[in-house]
Order: structure tokens, then C-alpha cells, then sequence
């Protein structure tokens, strides 16, 4: 589709004219609204928790969560800074809550996964339920529920928060508001949610308007137990090791709509074959370290750290010891439209 149309004195007479009436020619963009491969600005990058912890740490020390509703410092993609974007459609940053702070509680129309880096026992509270939050937990705060975070340990927690911000943008369908005091009122025991949706097991007249996953908090110890147990079956995937995704127990899709989550484990000396797809990809190591070459860069990974894979870069991941990989995308929402491409090296 890539041809070159010429200039001439009447042609662009012509460009002028229409312009006065916000009109454009389409032969003259083509190329770039309708390209071979995608094309993004969108960069390969690695951030390392020690450092965005050490400034973090500051951070606490100079505004309070309450006084910023959510002290976070933004993963801006190199290619894309100013638009608070890791990739073109979803959102990511950094949380903290210091000993003693509440996080105050708000809602809006994006949804939100939580995943936990460091610091045991602080909470969030979803929708009149709280949860205690782990290292490797994933928990979601799903579209238009009220959410608060309180942190009643002696210790600082972090964790790796992504919404799907610039989606919403897209589609002009942002709405929030915040509550009159600085946490919800508990209306449920903590794991209600899980105890009731989580075992395999749902009430035989449930019904659910949500998309999203009854079940706001995948700890990390079943996570790890699931993991294990599939490792018996030896069935080891070249490009991915053993990836498994998150579900809704309702649906058995995705356990956001917007958001797809996996979680992924490389045993040790693991070397995956290439691999490359349209979802742009947010990695967090929890355990292990390695590194994964992304196009021609090599990025050297530990736990806790954070990189992006571009759409339509081929990676490949290399593991010095055994590794979980937490990692999550906009695949939901292509799979929807039918837009979702793999490859596994064999093209």
C-alpha cells in the first residue's frame, strides 16, 4: 500500500481549499492510518524498583497519600512521556503507603489491578470488603466501585498499580467521584468474595452485570501452589515456559474486561523461543532474575523491577534461576475486536 503521490502546483491548490472546509485527502495519509505492521511510539524499557523505591521514599516524606489521593510516581514510556501511558492503551505506577496512612476512598469508570511488590499486611477495601495484601497478590478494583487503601503495619508497602486510563480516554467515558470520608464503611467479612466465588463453586441463580471477576484478590500463594502443580505435567511452552492467565470464576474469561492478566514461571537456565504479538505488555518479576531481549535490546531483570514490551517486538526471556513473571495487557479488548496477532517465530 506504500506509494509515493506527486506534488503539483494544482494538487496542492487544491489541499488549501479543502482545508478551509476541515476536509483532508485521504491518499495523502493512507500510509499512515492503515500501515503493513504496527507502528508505535511506544518503547522497549526497564524500570528498577531500587531506584523508584529510593524516590518513593522521598516522596513520603514531602506530600501525605491523603494530600495526594494516591501518592504514585507514573511508569512513562520513554516514547511516550507527557501522556502518563506504559503503552498506548493502559497505565501504569508505582503506590506507596506509608505506616499509619489511609489512602482515601474514591471510584471512578477505570478499572484497576493492584499488584503487590513489597510490604505485608496493609489493606485495601473494595467495595465494602476489605483484603490484606501480600507480596505477589493481584487484586482488582473493578469500574465504579468504591476503593480505599489503609496501612496499619509498621513497614512502607508498595505495589504495581495498572488501569486502563488511556482506554477510557479513547472513548470519552471517564467519570469519578470521591466519598465523604476517608474509608468506605465494611459491610463484609474480609475473603467473602473469595469464599464465595472462588472454589469452583457459585450460587445457581447468580447473576451478574459486571465483566469483571467476582474475586478481587489471587494471592500469591495459591497463585505460586497452581504453579507448582502445573509444573508436574511437564508441559512447557518454548516461547512462554509455563504461562497461566487469571479468570473470572463466572465466565471463565479474563478476570478484568479491559485488562488481561498472567502470571508465568521459567524454570532455571529456561532460554524461550521468540515470540511477538499485538498486545503491548507490562512485566513485573517476582521471583528469580534473568534478562529478556527485546528487538535488539537486552534488559537485565530481579525481582520487583518492571519493563514493557512493545506491540510487534519480538522478546525472548532467559532465565539464571528459577522465575514468576507477573505480567498483564490490553489482550481482552483486541481478542474482543478480533485485532488480536501472534507469532512464534515461524514467519
Amino acid at each position: 500500500m506504500d506509494h509515493t503521490i506527486q506534488k503539483t502546483p494544482e494538487r496542492e491548490a487544491f489541499y488549501r481549499a479543502i482545508d478551509g472546509e476541515n476536509l483532508s485527502a485521504l491518499w495523502n495519509v493512507m500510509g499512515d492510518l492503515i500501515t503493513a505492521t504496527p507502528k508505535s511510539p511506544c518503547r522497549p524499557h526497564l524500570w528498577r524498583f531500587d531506584s523508584i523505591r529510593a524516590y518513593m521514599m522521598d516522596a513520603g516524606k514531602l506530600i501525605t497519600a491523603k494530600e495526594a489521593e494516591r501518592r504514585v510516581l507514573v511508569l512513562e514510556n520513554p516514547g511516550l512521556r507527557g501522556q502518563s501511558k506504559i503503552t498506548t492503551s493502559l497505565y501504569a505506577g508505582v503506590q506507596l503507603v506509608m505506616p499509619g496512612e489511609v489512602a482515601p476512598a474514591h471510584r471512578h469508570s477505570q478499572s484497576a489491578l493492584r499488584f503487590i511488590l513489597e510490604g505485608r499486611g496493609a489493606h485495601t477495601a473494595v467495595d465494602g470488603e476489605r483484603t490484606v495484601m501480600e507480596p505477589g497478590d493481584f487484586v482488582i478494583t473493578p469500574s465504579m466501585t468504591w476503593h480505599d487503601h489503609g496501612n496499619e503495619t509498621s513497614d512502607p508497602i508498595f505495589w504495581l498499580d495498572g488501569l486502563d486510563i488511556p482506554l477510557v480516554q479513547f472513548f470519552d467515558a471517564s467519570f469519578a467521584e470521591g466519598l465523604d470520608e476517608d474509608q468506605q464503611k465494611v459491610t463484609r467479612p474480609s475473603g467473602d468474595s473469595f469464599a464465595r466465588h472462588g472454589h469452583n463453586l457459585l450460587p445457581v441463580d447468580l447473576k451478574r452485570s459486571s465483566q469483571t471477576s467476582p474475586v478481587f484478590n489471587y494471592p500469591y500463594s495459591r497463585t505460586r501452589e497452581a504453579l507448582e502443580n502445573a509444573k508436574k505435567g511437564s508441559e512447557w511452552d518454548a516461547c512462554h515456559g509455563l504461562k497461566l492467565r487469571y479468570t473470572n470464576p463466572v465466565t471463565g474469561q479474563f478476570a478484568m474486561p479491559t485488562v488481561g492478566t498472567f502470571v508465568q514461571l521459567l524454570p532455571k537456565g529456561f532460554k524461550s523461543s521468540r515470540y511477538r504479538s499485538t498486545d503491548a505488555t507490562v512485566f513485573a518479576p517476582i521471583e528469580g532474575r534473568g534478562r529478556s531481549r527485546i528487538g535488539d535490546q537486552i534488559f537485565e531483570w530481579g525481582p520487583r523491577d518492571i519493563f514493557v514490551v512493545p506491540s510487534w517486538h519480538w522478546v525472548t526471556h532467559e532465565a539464571d534461576e528459577e522465575a514468576v513473571l507477573f505480567s498483564f495487557s490490553d489482550r481482552p479488548v483486541q481478542q474482543k475486536l478480533d485485532l488480536f496477532r501472534e507469532d512464534r517465530g515461524n514467519v
